[in-house]
């Protein structure tokens, strides 16, 4: 059993060595534990600060390109060089890293296919009552598109099993946490949470400049997450609400050529409004029937990309908890 810890870093040489230092040697259950730098961009002594941390293992940016394209090419190295564990921490210290242990256990025991470490937003003191408040929204909203039930979905602290990543496939440009829990969800694999607390803040996050673009961009990530999956119920709503909306002028209308039939041609307005709002409603049903279908030809490419990944790293060692479609396997006479 092969475990990869990977940090993504962007100019942490003043917390790396308190994330390097408490990562546990040694996890029950694990053969080999690696630890992987994914430096960003980094402009200070990061890299080596970790090299003199002994960590053998690095992808570099030249440029900074983001948390989710870090996330996948951390990922990309960790399979190539045999992971069948990968937990995801940061470099800034904010999370227990003596708890990776406990994030592993439930994949190591075939109990959870992706592990989240729960940070218990409400019991941070440095979060204000409003981003409290943001953390909770996000949260229901991400298991509401994912089915879930989670109490801390926008944590970055995480175990996934090999087999969970090669059915994962990140597509956004801000952040993976929600994308991969709505993708997840709604691929049926199983997500286990464990209470972690937090360690003391060390610095401003460097993922957004304001919580206004936060929640404008989680917002975006959700929204584009939850259509991949569920394109016809999206646009079934708003052809609903339109259908709905349009009643209202046509039955203004039946009621004002009723009551004051001479002066029916004034009130023609009414009747416009609701044939632009069912025109609008019957738009939004054609939309989500071709949305639905470009939904089914994307499951039939991601199934070969799931393939093609089993091809690339290997077949998993810890076979997934959830349902899931597994390829036909011929064997010769």
């Amino acid at each position: 059993m092969k475990v990869f810890v990977q940090i993504p870093c962007l100019n942490e040489e003043e917390t790396l060595p308190l994330v390097l230092e408490s990562i546990p040697k040694q996890i029950p259950g694990v053969d080999e534990l690696e630890i992987l730098i994914i430096d960003d961009g980094s402009t200070d002594r990061t890299v080596e600060v970790a090299r003199e941390h002994g960590v053998r293992h690095f992808v570099h940016h030249n440029r900074n390109m983001g948390l989710a394209r870090s996330f996948r090419d951390g990922i990309d190295y960790a399979l190539t060089h045999g992971a069948d564990i990968v937990v995801n921490t940061d470099g800034d210290n904010q999370y227990p890293q003596a708890r990776i242990a406990d994030l592993v256990a439930p994949i190591i025991a075939g109990e959870a296919d992706i592990v989240i470490g729960d940070r218990q937003t409400h019991k941070i003191s440095h979060f204000s009552w409003f981003k409290k408040q943001l953390q909770a929204l996000g949260s229901w909203v991400v298991n509401q598109a994912a089915g879930t039930r989670l109490p801390d979905a926008a944590s970055g602290f995480r175990a996934y099993s090999k087999a969970s990543l090669l059915r994962l496939n990140v597509v956004t440009q801000f952040s993976y946490c929600m994308e991969t829990i709505i993708q997840a969800g709604n691929k049926r694999l199983k997500i286990a949470s464990v209470e972690v607390d937090t360690n003391p803040k060390t610095r401003e996050s460097r993922l957004f400049s304001s919580m206004g673009e936060h929640v404008m961009k989680s917002a975006q990530a959700i929204l584009r997450s939850y259509l991949m999956f569920q394109p016809f119920v999206f646009f079934a709503w708003i052809a609903a609400i339109m259908f709905v909306a349009a009643m209202v002028p046509f039955v203004r209308y039946l009621v004002l050529i009723t009551l004051f039939a001479e002066d029916a041609g004034q009130h023609i307005q009414s009747l416009l409004i609701g044939v632009a709002l069912l025109i609008g409603a019957l738009l939004a049903f054609a939309l989500g029937v071709l949305a639905d279908l470009l939904r089914t030809n994307r499951v039939l490419l991601e199934e070969n990309l799931e393939y093609t990944k089993v091809l690339r790293y290997g077949e998993p060692g810890i076979p997934l908890v959830g349902a899931q479609p597994s390829p036909p396997r011929f064997d010769s006479a």
